[in-house]
């Protein structure tokens, strides 16, 4: 759902959130934002959208407090091609993604396969282990065997 904020005129430009019937600093609409908040800014005298311009002051205030994620080079790009560099930075954004989401399921299903061969290294060793148990049991058995075929000594 979209939250309604309205911005009073005058040089303050107060920012007015109706959901929780309160003023609002730009600061609290970059954390909504990126909480996953959908917002939409409205001039409370003309009614004109200003969400553009809002979003903009917010990430200028950002970058003033040192918290700006946006490089240099990609404001470059914003102001010399539009939005046409913001669908590109998007793209870009969206390949790094698809690489990362790529690489998990690439780990995933070598996880998988060690997940199979340490199953059949311990079924291997269980099989080991139980041909030494008999090798043993042979082996202790063809001792008792010879231990009762061998002549006794009578004592003198």
């Amino acid at each position: 759902m979209i939250r309604l904020i309205k911005r009073y005129g005058g040089a303050s430009r107060k920012l007015y959130d109706t959901e929780e019937s309160r003023y609002v600093s730009l600061e609290e609409l970059s954390a909504w934002i990126r909480a996953g908040q959908e917002l939409q800014v409205v001039d409370s005298g003309t009614g004109e959208d200003v969400t553009a311009q809002t979003l903009a002051q917010s990430i200028y205030e950002d970058h003033k407090r040192g918290s700006s994620l946006l490089s240099g080079d990609f404001l470059h790009e914003v102001i010399r091609r539009g939005s046409e560099a913001l669908s590109h930075g998007a793209d870009r954004v969206q390949a790094k993604v698809d690489r990362m989401v790529q690489s998990s399921v690439d780990r995933l299903a070598q996880a998988a396969t060690v997940q199979e061969d340490m199953v059949l290294l311990r079924n291997r060793l269980a099989e080991l282990e139980a041909t030494l148990a008999e090798l043993e049991s042979r082996t202790v058995a063809r001792e008792s065997t010879t231990r009762s075929r061998a002549p006794h000594r009578a004592a003198h």
